[in-house]
């Protein structure tokens, strides 16, 4: 008899979650991604401030299912789902299923500025984390030789979003300065670089407890941290600002980190879709209306007594849907009956700077140093591989004894690197760089 087909569509935290726990099973799965690596996306922030290096936070997935002959890696951009043929549309072909698993997480909510689209800094990929170091480590090799005029903008880094995300960039923005740019250029009067961080509510980490947020924010202001709170942005041309209240604030260096929205696949209808672009599902990530169809991770909105307003788009969520919507395919296989999904939050946290971090637990919450040390121990086990882990673990020991990494590399793309790129995938789904639609 035929295995059953399962295609995975993205291979984050919940996708590669549900393919590693089928590996060893008898479905046959092929996981869809555009990347052929899996990303820690909790670090990116740290590969766009040169304290990490891409490949310590990534892994390749055909690394991953070595020698697992069930299951199918495909590196492809997803054009549609044709739910009533059951198969899935992809600039590299069409693949059929039995059960389709959409794990396609979140991309940067631009809130349909298409100037900030093109010209900010987005950070929801390991490329672009990188193209964030390279604007970064740029700006001080322009400002060597900027006109005073031009010198306000190369030196100013505003930062938009007041999530954890914003926070733990504004921290490490914040520690370069100090401690690692003075080393670099000593000729460079460094207290001419501000960072702005740039929140339209009242304070930073809103969704985090009060003594959390106060302490977060009295860290970044220690710092140096310009807090702009309470603060809209309207438009940004490529080299100023404008906020709402009419002022304006010149930078070349944008970090958009103000929300997301979900990646969701052509053909799927739109009356299941709620706020964020979240795919309605059930208690077992059934897709509602779809036979079939499931759906995981930071796509899926769930609503249970528990959780009224849908699970928190987290790691630990996809990560436990995953493994749940994995043991119930098996189950239907073995003609068994699902069990539905409940999830309890086990806390969350954020890291501002060296021995300086936030930590929300169910019943208590602290912040300092002890803080910190759990945020990095709970980060090194979700890492992916014993290699990585240890390659992380080395990279934060150095930096925390010598206040300094090895890692500034600026590493521009060839002419070559962009053919490679519009050839296979990469630029094919940008709205900027790909104006006429590719064959």
């Amino acid at each position: 008899m035929s295995k059953t087909r399962i295609v995975i569509l993205g291979a984050g935290f919940a996708g590669l979650q549900v393919a590693r726990h089928l590996k060893n099973s008898d479905f046959d799965i092929t996981v869809i991604d555009q990347y052929n690596f899996h990303q820690f996306q909790p670090l990116f922030y740290q590969v766009a401030t040169a304290r990490l290096e891409p490949s310590a936070i990534s892994f390749p997935l055909r690394k991953v299912f070595q020698q697992k002959g069930n299951v199918h890696v495909r590196m492809a951009h997803v054009k549609n789902i044709d739910t009533t043929g059951q198969r899935v549309v992809t600039d590299e072909g069409t693949f059929d299923y039995d059960e389709l698993v959409i794990a396609t997480g979140c991309t940067t909510n631009f809130f349909g500025n298409k100037n900030i689209e093109q010209y900010a800094y987005p950070m929801k990929s390991t490329p672009e984390a990188i193209a964030l170091r390279n604007r970064l480590l740029m700006n001080f090799e322009d400002a060597l030789a900027a006109k005073p005029e031009d010198l306000a903008a190369i030196m100013n880094i505003v930062i938009v979003g007041g999530g954890p995300t914003g926070v733990e960039l504004a921290g490490a923005f914040a520690e370069m300065k100090t401690k690692v740019l003075p080393k670099d250029y000593p000729d460079m009067d460094f207290s001419k670089l501000t960072i702005y961080l740039v929140e339209g509510q009242g304070g930073v980490l809103i969704n985090m407890s009060k003594a959390s947020q106060a302490k977060a924010q009295e860290y970044l202001e220690n710092m140096g941290v310009q807090l702009m709170l309470n603060t809209t942005m309207q438009d940004y041309d490529g080299k100023t600002i404008t906020f709402k209240d009419g002022k304006t604030l010149p930078t070349h260096t944008l970090v958009w980190a103000a929300g997301v929205t979900g990646n969701v696949p052509e053909g799927i209808p739109k009356e299941i879709l709620v706020r964020g672009n979240r795919m309605t599902v059930d208690e077992y990530n059934r897709v509602k209306g779809l036979s079939n169809v499931y759906a995981i991770g930071d796509v899926a909105y769930m609503e249970n007594a528990a959780w009224p307003k849908g699970h928190p788009q987290l790691a630990n969520v996809a990560v436990n849907q995953g493994r749940q919507l994995a043991a119930n395919l098996k189950n239907v296989l073995g003609n068994k009956p699902m069990q539905a999904f409940t999830y309890k939050n086990p806390g969350t946290m954020a890291t501002v700077g060296k021995s300086k971090a936030v930590v929300d637990l169910p019943k208590f919450s602290f912040q300092g140093f002890f803080a910190w040390l759990t945020w990095m121990f709970l980060h090194l086990m979700l890492i992916l591989s014993v290699k990585n882990k240890l390659i992380i673990f080395i990279e934060w020991a150095t930096s925390y004894i010598t206040n300094d990494t090895t890692l500034r590399l600026v590493l521009l793309p060839t002419r070559k690197q962009v053919e490679l790129a519009m050839e296979h995938h990469e630029y094919k789904q940008d709205p900027v760089l790909n104006k006429t639609p590719q064959p």
